[in-house]
């Protein structure tokens, strides 16, 4: 299935008539499907490719090295998280994943600073941070942009979204699925899962393995091009907009048997806002057709929920 391909560039460079075409193209396709392609995004291709580099590098230390960097907690929001520590949602069985998360950086006064923890220093490799760090600041400019478009397309103010995702709690996270020696229990590499954030975006990953749930109840394969990165809904941004823009079910499904010893590498951004901000569905998507469908809460109140929920938190 290609998704729907947008160009973010008619947004941030484009005329008022192609700015305003952007956002229409945008919110449909998140209504009707969920994710979406986007090229011209502003992440350097030299940037990915160097993330990558360091990613791998980083997975191919050994266990012990890397069991260093997993520190207690912190249920998985700073630093690595090992083989078999996180699963779906509903699921009993664990992903056949192991993943490192970096969080925000506050460079400003903004005394949201105490509240997070510091990032893990990964020593081996002295290029890893200043890597991730760049990653993501870039990821969040094009976030930022595309939440923008979403606002307009929302008929609420261009930057309704601006202040709420400055020093956000938003993470990168680095996943590796380990080649697979032998036949799994129950699960897959990544079982069938909404992601929590407002929204997630993933540079592209090394092998393919992603499928979303379509509306009809279908399980299709995503591909998007070298250049594009494909950006989806999440959990927050379907409950703050009562379900008008929905987060797509997706799950990462084991390659062909004869593939089975390659490993897959993916990166994916997720896009939060500061722990405070109200997550109540907005007044506008609100109506005698569409009641509200969810209590209030703040987007750190459900992050916590769901970090639970997921096994990474007691």
């Amino acid at each position: 299935m290609n998704i729907p391909s947008v160009d973010l560039s008619q947004f941030t460079q484009g005329t008022a008539e192609s700015k305003k075409a952007f956002v229409q193209q945008l919110g449909k396709a998140y209504e009707d499907v969920g994710f979406v392609a986007v090229k011209n995004h502003g992440i350097s291709d030299d940037l990915i490719k160097s993330l990558y580099q360091n990613v791998q590098q980083f997975f191919s230390l050994p266990l012990q090295k890397k069991l260093v960097y997993e520190i207690p907690g912190l249920a998985g929001q700073r630093g690595y998280t090992s083989f078999g520590r996180e699963h779906a949602k509903g699921s009993e069985a664990p992903d056949l994943k192991e993943f490192f998360q970096y969080g925000q950086t506050v460079e400003d006064v903004d005394v949201i600073k105490e509240e997070y923890p510091g990032n893990v220093v990964v020593d081996e490799i002295p290029s890893f941070n200043p890597v991730f760090l760049d990653a993501y600041r870039a990821f969040e400019k094009s976030g930022k942009a595309l939440l923008q478009a979403i606002a307009l397309y929302l008929s609420l103010d261009e930057h309704f979204f601006d202040d709420k995702i400055h020093n956000g709690n938003s993470i990168l996270r680095a996943i590796h699925y380990p080649p697979i020696l032998k036949e799994p229990a129950s699960a897959i590499r990544a079982e069938q899962h909404e992601d929590i954030n407002l929204i997630t975006l993933l540079v592209g990953a090394s092998a393919d393995g992603l499928q979303i749930l379509t509306k009809q109840n279908q399980w299709v394969p995503v591909t998007s091009l070298p250049e594009q990165i494909v950006v989806n809904v999440g959990d927050m941004l379907q409950r703050l907009t009562n379900n008008k823009l929905r987060s797509t079910t997706h799950r990462v499904v084991n390659p062909a048997r004869e593939l089975w010893h390659t490993s897959r590498f993916s990166i994916p951004f997720f896009l939060h806002p500061k722990g405070d901000i109200s997550l109540t569905c907005l007044e506008s998507c609100i109506d005698s057709a569409h009641p509200k469908a969810y209590t209030d809460t703040t987007a750190g109140e459900y992050l916590d929920e769901r970090l639970k929920e997921i096994g990474l938190k007691k």
